[in-house]
């Protein structure tokens, strides 16, 4: 999933236009793990004015940039986020590191930020190294 990052915007913004991040919002914080255009819309609709195509545009964009997973149900489309909140948070993050300084200079950084870690932190850490590892020897 690459995306172009949006300069002058943070969080979901970064990287997804205002309507697509508004309905990433719902569906994570409401944890929608299946969920049709009409079931967004009606949480929408309590928020603002809003078209059941508009919704439905944006969804669509969301499955064709790789967001969100769909499946066909009956005449209806059922779609899921294929990944958590903080999945794509730490995706972006990458990418704006990548883009920002590169692998190296971003490997520099990294260890700036060890050296300023906690123990709780440095267990979280130890914990991806090994997992990779573990992806690697696979």
């Amino acid at each position: 999933m690459t995306f172009r990052l949006r300069s002058g915007k943070k969080g979901l913004e970064l990287r997804l236009h205002d309507l697509e991040a508004t309905i990433m919002d719902v569906v994570w914080s409401k944890r929608l793990a299946s969920f049709a255009v009409g079931d967004v819309l009606a949480i929408l609709e309590k928020q603002r004015d809003i078209a059941y195509t508009t919704v439905m545009t944006t969804v669509t964009r969301l499955y064709e940039k790789g967001i969100l997973e769909r499946e066909r149900d009956g005449k209806r489309y059922l779609y899921s986020p294929k990944l958590a909140r903080e999945e794509f948070m730490e995706s972006t993050a990458r990418e704006v590191l990548d883009e920002a300084v590169g692998g190296h200079k971003a490997m520099v950084m990294l260890a700036e930020k060890v050296s300023e870690a906690s123990a709780g932190e440095l267990d979280d850490l130890e914990a991806l190294i090994q997992k990779r590892r573990e992806e690697l020897d696979a």
